[in-house]
């Protein structure tokens, strides 16, 4: 009820930090939310509580956070260009906003986009953030794509792994992400990372990471800066085959999928080696991600540049989520 009141705009006019919208309006509104809801007449506020239940209810990418619509709709609502006896920044309609959230463990905030997301207070991630990473960038995201590549030439492989990895596949929604460590490896049978994923039957699947810093090819043997895709290979099988600990259940068990991740480019002919290489069981298990994967889910994903990628960049204000 008191989001439907934000949305109604059910306060004092000279007071109020949102607009009023009758019943024309808040069909409007929620066609601007990307929903095919339309308001019948009844009584503004109790329909739109009860809109928002029903939206609530839709499928969800995460099972434990709001549906997508729902994002949408906050967002809708959030929007800077509706600021009403404040700044654009829109600080008193955040503050009622968050009041209403936080009872449910979230809060909204302004990204540098200067558009409204959520966030789940007790772990940080942020909901439903993610775009298409193929989609065409803004320049300002261009400018950080680049600093980020030129940041990956110069970092080692466990920087590449605390500063870029572990934060990116914490936003993409995986748990108990725990790397190894460079003294550690050996211990790991070839793991660099092993994280798991929840899915939204509440079935558990494991993946383990193979991280690279330079690029991987199907050359003969190794050079300085690439390493041989068969050795990878070989370490990746080896991860596939062995058990992981996980202190969550107290009970070992098996990574189910295996990613292959480089800093830098996993060329063609890597790539169709390992095609060759793998029967139809195993190709189901193994996957890629090289520098352009990274570079466009970190992105799009709005996380915050390493501190070394653009030291005088970045202040705490921009850092996003």
């Amino acid at each position: 009820m008191q989001l439907a009141d934000m949305i109604c705009g059910n306060f004092p006019s000279e007071s109020s930090f949102f607009n009023y919208r009758s019943s024309s309006y808040l069909t409007e509104f929620f066609q601007d939310a990307g929903t095919n809801y339309s308001h019948d007449g009844s009584t503004r506020n109790r329909w739109v509580a009860e809109t928002l239940r029903s939206i609530l209810n839709e499928p969800q990418s995460h099972p434990h956070f709001p549906s997508d619509a729902f994002s949408l709709v906050i967002r809708t609502l959030m929007d800077q260009s509706d600021a009403k006896n404040e700044a654009s920044e829109r600080p008193g309609a955040l503050a009622l906003l968050n009041t209403a959230l936080s009872r449910e463990g979230f809060e909204a905030f302004y990204a540098p986009d200067k558009k409204c997301y959520l966030r789940h207070i007790e772990t940080a991630t942020v909901v439903n953030a993610f775009a298409n990473p193929h989609r065409p960038f803004s320049a300002t995201e261009l400018k950080k794509r680049e600093q980020l590549n030129a940041h990956l030439d110069n970092v080692s492989e466990d920087e590449f792994i605390a500063e870029i990895l572990l934060p990116l596949f914490r936003q993409l929604g995986f748990h108990r992400i725990t790397s190894a460590g460079h003294k550690d490896k050996a211990l790991e049978y070839g793991k660099d990372v092993w994280m798991k994923f929840v899915l939204p039957t509440q079935h558990v699947i494991y993946f383990g990471l193979q991280v690279k810093k330079g690029k991987l090819d199907a050359a003969g043997a190794s050079k300085s800066e690439t390493a041989n895709v068969a050795e990878i290979h070989n370490q990746v099988t080896m991860m596939l085959g062995h058990e992981i600990f996980d202190p969550e259940i107290g009970k070992r068990v098996l990574v189910d999928h295996a990613f292959i991740v480089a800093a830098g480019e996993i060329t063609k002919a890597a790539r169709n080696w390992l095609g060759n290489k793998l029967d139809a069981s195993k190709r189901s298990q193994i996957m890629f991600m090289d520098r352009d994967d990274i570079l466009n889910l970190f992105t799009v994903a709005n996380l915050a540049l390493p501190n070394a990628a653009a030291p005088e960049a970045q202040s705490n204000d921009d850092l996003p989520f």
